[in-house]
Formats: structure tokens, sequence, C-alpha cells
């Protein structure tokens, strides 16, 4: 496998897809922030695997942090994420060298998703998702891609993008894909390297609670669901999260809440290790 062609700016990522395009090749993006894993090379692998060209994009977007230290203290690496691009065929990367690329002097726009935004998330990080569904717009124009791709993972910003693009009709088809877990199921992120050793040891301990309360919320789905989340709530609590922001059922369509299992669902919980926070999800029923 060949290393992929990088790409600075939005003209060579243009120039680039067209010469795909004219030789009748099909395109799938994945953006990311960079900080690879497999969970990142999973997409890329799904790219590959449903069209003849791949393209990944890193780009730290200042828009979606809500507070400064975190940007500050994203990882970057960019030599080891192109060798890890480069191990499951990735054909090109996008990657900006500086903020002006996708945010110009002068530049005074913003898309916003109203309803699915105001709750999980989006109350716990004011203005996080309309910075997710700047740049993935602009991304998603910048590239034109016929599929781009997903993490289940992040599933509030996977049903956002997915609602942001059919209501702008962008020509784009978004592709959700499972979420890659460790072997003792913690899901894969960037974050998890901000761990201390005790706290990796610990942080396993939410995934495997959600799963646990999604079965058992599934056995009866008339029951009220609130003592079974209340019951997660303070078992992750006992087992050493510092801070719960939520651990919620929502229906997986819309992200409604649920008093019971009336529709498909999905669990979704964000917790706090230290100044680490997680995220996961699972479905329910």
């Amino acid at each position: 496998m060949g290393s992929p062609e990088i790409l600075r700016d939005v003209a060579a990522l243009r120039r680039t897809v067209a010469g795909w395009r004219k030789d009748g090749e099909t395109v799938g993006l994945v953006p990311t922030m960079g900080a690879l894993h497999e969970g990142h090379l999973t997409l890329v692998r799904a790219a590959k695997a449903r069209c003849d060209r791949a393209i990944a994009t890193i780009f730290v977007n200042p828009k979606q942090f809500d507070r400064k230290e975190d940007l500050a203290s994203y990882p970057r690496s960019e030599a080891e994420d192109l060798r890890l691009l480069e191990s499951v065929g990735c054909d090109a990367l996008f990657a900006p060298l500086d903020v002006s690329v996708i945010y110009p002097p002068g530049f005074a726009s913003k898309v916003s998703v109203e309803g699915l935004t105001a709750c999980l998330d989006g109350l716990h990080r004011p203005g996080h998702f309309d910075g997710v569904t700047t740049v993935v717009s602009k991304l998603l124009l910048q590239a034109l891609p016929d599929l781009a791709f997903f993490g289940e993972k992040d599933f509030q910003q996977l049903t956002v993008v997915t609602r942001m693009a059919r209501d702008l009709d962008i020509p784009v088809e978004i592709a959700p894909v499972p979420t890659v877990r460790e072997p003792d199921g913690l899901a894969m992120s960037s974050r998890n390297r901000l761990l201390a050793p005790e706290q990796r040891a610990l942080a396993p301990l939410l995934a495997r609670v959600l799963h646990e309360t999604a079965e058992a919320i599934a056995v009866d789905p008339t029951a009220e669901a609130a003592p079974f989340l209340a019951q997660a709530r303070h078992r992750l609590g006992r087992g050493g999260f510092d801070k719960l922001d939520y651990v919620e059922l929502r229906a997986a369509d819309d992200l409604a809440e649920l008093a019971v299992l009336d529709r498909p669902g999905r669990l979704l919980a964000a917790a706090w290790l230290g100044r680490t926070r997680l995220i996961d999800n699972v479905p329910v029923g």
C-alpha cells in the first residue's frame, strides 16, 4: 500500500476528488480530529469496503470545544496518524495546516440543528454541536463524497449530522459504523489516552453498566425506565466516577426521552473520571 496523498487546502482536495470522479470512482469520507485509533481505522475500512476511494480528514475544530483547555490538550500526532492510515489503504488525507483553511478571515456563518441538540451533550456542552455541524457541512461540501462515515459511539453526533445532511439536501449518504471497543469493553476514544492508569482501570464500568441496564429495561418494555436509570447512576457513582452528566433512555431515531421502551431506544451516558469526560451508548430493544 502506498502512503496517502496529503492535501493541505480545499483546492487540492477538490482536484483529487475530481480526478477520481473522472475515472468513474466512488468516494468515501472519514472526518476525524486526528489522534487516530482502531475506531477511526474501522471507519476507513468501511469506506474502502463500500467505495473505490477513501479520504480521511484531520482537523482539530476549535468551534466544537466548549473548554479552551480541552482544545489545548487535545492530542495531535499527524506522523503516527499517517502511518495508521497507510496501513488500512487510505487514499488521501485532507489535513489543513492552519485553521484559516477551514475558517478564513471574516468567516461569519454557522449551521445549527434545532431540537436534536437541546438534550444530552447539547445541554452540557453549549455550542458544541453548532461547531460540529458547521465544520461537517463544510467538509461534506468541500469533498462532496458519495458517503461519509461516522461512528455510533458519538450517537447524538451521528443523529445530528444525519438530520443536517437531510435537511440541507447535501447529496451525501451518512453511513453509521458500530462502536469499536477495547477488549475490556471501553469504547475507543482519543480521550482514553488522557486517563491515568487507575482511571483507565475504572473506565470499563461505564460500558458494563450500560449493557446490563439495557438488558434489564428490555426484559419488560412496559416497565418504567426511571428506576433502572437511577440504579445505573448509583452504580457508576459508587464505582468511582467523579461526576455524571447524564444516563438517559432516548428514542433511537429522534432522541426523544422515553419513559418506557415503546420503540427502539438508545441508552446514553456521559461520565467523568478526573478531568476526562467519557461518553458511551448501547441500543435497547
